[in-house]
């Protein structure tokens, strides 16, 4: 049986719940509500392990803060002893609209404090990572307002199809591969 990490980027807290920068924890939530999976309290996160099609997924939040997230990956990836291809980080991304998902095998942190975290722990970016696009429409100077922000009552409908769309890569990853699920869904733009 395959084992997979999946983990999803966010800040605890209730005052950073709904923003645009814990949109990672929002789509593991999905993820493992529809597989019946409960977080429990664990060293450097919030885990629960949920099985899909004979395969083991240990999805983990971790609990150290955005900027220290590697922390916690490197631990549960050497403690479940997990094959870096077998990792999966959903992440913010500013630079990509908010009605686009990009799966990558492997890339920079373009400037996410998390994926740079992350990079520096593993000492590598080629690990795979869902970018989900929150746009980048805010004033000059208010990125950091912006992406601690909560999503507009406008937005909100299309984050909800876009992380049962996440959901449904995160399936497809784990069953079909990569570049499978990269062609599928890298060029599709959500509308409702």
């Amino acid at each position: 049986m395959r084992k997979f990490l999946i983990i999803g980027l966010g800040n605890i807290g209730a005052e950073y719940e709904g923003t645009r920068h814990n949109i990672g924890f929002e789509v593991l939530e999905a993820l493992t509500e529809k597989y019946e999976g409960i977080f429990r309290v664990e060293r450097l996160a919030l885990v629960s392990q949920i099985t899909y099609k004979g395969k083991t997924l240990i999805c983990i939040k971790p609990t150290t803060y955005m900027n220290l997230s590697g922390k916690a990956v490197k631990y549960w990836k050497e403690k479940e002893n997990i094959l870096l291809e077998n990792s999966l980080v959903i992440v913010d991304e500013l630079a990509i609209p908010l009605d686009k998902l990009r799966l990558r095998a492997a890339g920079s942190d373009a400037g996410h404090n998390g994926l740079k975290s992350i990079q520096e722990s593993l000492m590598t970016d080629k690990f795979p990572k869902l970018r989900f696009g929150i746009g980048n429409n805010f004033p000059k100077g208010k990125q950091v307002d912006y992406v601690l922000g909560k999503w507009s009552a406008e937005e909100k409908p299309l984050v909800d199809l876009k992380i049962q769309k996440s959901v449904e890569i995160i399936e497809s990853f784990v069953q079909n591969g990569i570049d499978l699920t990269m062609s599928q869904y890298n060029n599709l733009t959500f509308k409702l």
